[in-house]
């Protein structure tokens, strides 16, 4: 067997044992950042002998359950590919499904497009790369945050801005204006359960959402309201427990129409979409 082959079929085991959940296509995606070429070339690659270590130490620390785009510094997100690291939220493939929702949405040629709670500005670039004539307002709060959303946005459409969704005043100058507004906030409920990869490495303040997880989408439903133009779009991410709550908080006042609750690409609620009246 090809000497890679066999590496990256013994690292999936140890992977595997770590309790990895995507053990193998973790492994490639190391081997192939240990030998500097694309996953897809990582079988029939001839390495150096310093990627053997290399790659030993990448799998080691994989298994300590250090997230594998904190490994090889990137994450890929519908058609980009963003830098993460510590302090910022890895964007996951679950947001996919709000990004293929918002990608299909009816804009003008050069729509106003509005990603609060951007993180490493994933949502807002894809977006950008959707719309090359949008203006596109990426919203974060954490400095942190902030350095990999302006390194991944640097050069595109996309103003980056540093603020809390939770201001009522938040992007007062746009009102009635907003095609399109998305959102992957914090939402987790305080207390739950999850995997080491996000509870010691994705910061706090971007999982979760207070008692209910819904402290930060309720003022951004109110945001909304007043941002979007009548017949603008929202969509908001959310825990797989509250699809309820925020429908009942985009349904409160008439504000918005046709409030449909959707599921990811693995049957879970996700996310929600409502039309501005």
């Amino acid at each position: 067997m090809n000497s890679v082959r066999q590496a990256i079929a013994d690292a999936a085991a140890v992977l595997a044992a770590a309790g990895v959940d995507s053990a193998r296509v973790d492994a490639e995606y190391l081997a192939a950042h240990a030998a500097g070429v694309d996953r897809a070339r990582v079988m029939f690659a001839e390495p150096d002998p310093a990627f053997y270590p290399r790659f030993h130490d990448l799998v080691t620390r994989r298994a300590q359950r250090i997230p594998l785009q904190h490994l090889i510094g990137t994450a890929a997100f519908g058609p980009v590919e963003v830098q993460v690291g510590p302090g910022v939220f890895i964007p996951r493939p679950e947001t996919e499904a709000l990004l293929e929702w918002a990608m299909n949405q009816s804009l003008p040629p050069s729509p106003v497009i509005v990603d609060l709670c951007t993180g490493s500005g994933a949502l807002a670039l894809a977006l950008a790369h959707t719309w090359p004539q949008a203006q596109v307002v990426a919203v974060e709060k954490s400095p942190e945050a902030l350095v990999y959303a302006r390194r991944n946005c640097a050069g595109r459409a996309v103003e980056v801005l540093e603020a809390d969704v939770t201001v009522p005043s938040l992007l007062a100058d746009r009102d009635g204006t907003v095609d399109l507004l998305v959102s992957n906030p914090p939402y987790i409920p305080d207390g739950a359960e999850l995997d080491p990869e996000v509870i010691d490495h994705d910061p706090a303040a971007a999982l979760f959402g207070g008692p209910d997880g819904m402290s930060v989408i309720v003022p951004i439903v109110a945001l909304a309201a007043r941002l979007l133009r009548p017949g603008g779009k929202l969509g908001i991410e959310h825990d797989d427990t509250t699809a309820d709550q925020v429908v009942a908080a985009l349904d409160r006042d008439g504000t918005f129409g046709d409030i449909t609750a959707r599921r990811d690409l693995t049957g879970r609620p996700r996310f929600v979409t409502a039309t501005r009246r």
